[in-house]
């Protein structure tokens, strides 16, 4: 088990920028998936971006050219980078680790509002 701690969310104008980072508690992030699901209150949970063990990424169609995931193996640290932002990306974002064999853990949500 791994707990994560998010951070970064805020509130920002259409066209800004935010810098979202999770830290996990132990250095195991590179044996694992991470990444980040955004949820609205009634609404489904879906997938914003996620980076594999090898360092491969994905991302949702409504967000790629925009954010960028990364990670940082020393810090224990997963970052997305979130640039020309809408008000659709208005969510509570929550980050999540998940290895083979293991259950996944999830952080406790970081909100993020844009608006003018």
């Amino acid at each position: 088990q791994v707990q994560l701690v998010e951070s970064g969310g805020g509130l920002v104008q259409p066209g800004g920028s935010l810098r979202l980072s999770c830290e996990a508690s132990r250095p195991i992030i590179s044996l694992g998936t991470m990444g980040w699901y955004r949820q609205a209150p009634g609404k489904q949970r879906e997938l914003v971006a996620l980076i594999t063990n090898s360092g491969s990424t994905n991302y949702a169609d409504s967000v790629k050219d925009r954010f960028t995931i990364s990670r940082d193996n020393a810090k224990n640290t997963l970052y997305l980078q979130m640039n020309s932002l809408k008000s659709e990306d208005t969510d509570v974002y929550l980050c999540y680790y998940s290895r083979l064999g293991f259950r996944t853990d999830w952080g406790q949500g970081t909100q993020v509002t844009v608006s003018s």
